[in-house]
């Protein structure tokens, strides 16, 4: 039955019809959870000030938790995110576009020169952009630099989100551990602290700041799901390699 459930998805996605009808589907389904569950959003009021002070922002979240961050976007500030090119990519774009968000095309593995030119140039007209820094192929919740790059050209505040809610399904077969969850829930939404990235930092220095980032940002995570009663993610070893093929790194 799940297999079955798998070939319809992905051959849905192929076509235009298809994905967009997915991408329909996501988004009233995400608006549900949205408005039926009891979040906690007490930090949000301080990343808000933050996003008002700066006017843009560079945003950070885990693959696996990024499919309720539009959600929590309040459209004050115009807000771009990178999204990648493949099919799965492609579902999460309309997604976006449902929510009213900008979406550029690209990846650190795929039309990668383009999108940097394409996200500096958003930065410049301060439009904040939002970036999955353990995307597209992982391992989840394992940072790569680029965030941090944005972060030192533009002057920009790197802010990481995230999410848990009590009752919610884990893909644990996926590389991202992707957490979808439930109608009628109770949530959290955690955010960290701004990290400013010096622009003459040495990449000594650069590998030093991606860790703090990412050390938050898996605490966070973390912290959420324990708070909620959860057992937490850890951040994984998996990589995905190709279509529904996927290695550990350990």
């Amino acid at each position: 039955m799940a297999k079955g459930i798998k070939k319809i998805t992905r051959r849905l996605l192929k076509s235009e019809t298809g994905s967009e009808l997915m991408s329909r589907l996501l988004y009233w389904y995400t608006k549900v959870v949205h408005y039926t569950t009891r979040w906690n959003k007490k930090e949000l009021a301080g990343f808000y000030d933050i996003w008002d002070k700066e006017g843009s922002i560079i945003l950070i979240c885990w693959h696996g938790r990024a499919t309720m961050i539009p959600g929590f976007w309040n459209r004050k500030h115009p807000l771009n995110a990178l999204v990648s090119l493949h099919n799965d990519g492609k579902l999460m774009a309309r997604l976006l576009e449902h929510y009213g968000l900008g979406v550029i095309g690209g990846s650190t593995t795929s039309n990668a020169k383009a999108a940097a030119v394409a996200l500096m140039k958003s930065l410049k007209q301060n439009h904040s952009i939002c970036i999955i820094p353990d995307g597209p192929v992982g391992p989840g919740m394992h940072m790569n630099m680029s965030p941090l790059y944005f972060a030192q050209k533009s002057g920009k505040p790197l802010i990481g989100i995230t999410y848990s809610c009590k009752h919610a399904r884990i893909f644990t077969k996926s590389w991202d551990d992707m957490m979808l969850p439930f109608p009628f829930n109770r949530g959290i939404v955690r955010t960290t602290r701004p990290f400013y990235i010096p622009k003459n930092a040495t990449p000594d220095e650069m590998e030093e700041l991606r860790q703090k980032v990412e050390k938050e940002m898996v605490a966070i995570s973390m912290e959420a799901d324990t708070a909620l009663g959860r057992t937490p993610v850890a951040p994984g070893t998996k990589i995905k390699v190709k279509k529904n093929h996927f290695v550990s790194e350990a």
